[in-house]
């Protein structure tokens, strides 16, 4: 069975500093936490705040072929988790569906409307009691004037070459 979920927040974990994509059950009380890159914490946050670059990023470009195609996405599945990694999945009419990385899948979906469930096993298995989340954290629907501000920062302080060679 599948579970409607939402995005409670991105934040950045301390003293790591890694970006962290938290989810929360929509109709239920546990969340899950899932490990994400800096590009697409980059990606998910400006789609939340409604902050479009100059030019479109990777998402964008994905979720305009999509539209271009005369498509759409039907749902956001995130599947399971194997060997310490989460797995996600597109989910198009008439059942198919493409494997993509929950980052990835998420930033498509703050783009394009698109609800993101997750497996009610692994939420069982994997997920965590909002007992366990700060008050602080759970409060957060929508990112904080001092989360924008904590991650233009850390975005003023990163360059491409942080991202490996990816200039093509």
């Amino acid at each position: 069975m599948w579970l409607p979920m939402h995005i409670q927040t991105v934040g950045i974990t301390e003293p790591e500093h890694t970006p962290l994509l938290l989810l929360r059950e929509t109709s239920g009380q546990r969340y899950l936490a899932l490990g994400i890159g800096e590009a697409e914490a980059m990606a998910i946050t400006l789609a939340r705040t409604q902050q479009r670059p100059a030019r479109p990023m990777t998402h964008d470009l994905l979720a305009d072929v999509i539209q271009a195609l005369g498509t759409h996405v039907d749902e956001v599945r995130i599947t399971e988790l194997h060997e310490g990694t989460f797995y996600a999945e597109l989910v198009f009419p008439e059942g198919r569906t493409v494997s993509a990385r929950p980052s990835d899948a998420v930033a498509l979906a703050v783009r394009t409307g698109t609800p993101i469930v997750a497996d009610d096993t692994l939420l069982a298995e994997q997920g965590i009691a909002a007992d366990d989340i700060t008050d602080e954290t759970a409060a957060e629907d929508e990112p904080s004037e001092d989360q924008i501000t904590q991650f233009r920062t850390f975005l003023d302080r990163i360059s491409p070459e942080d991202f490996g060679n990816a200039s093509s």
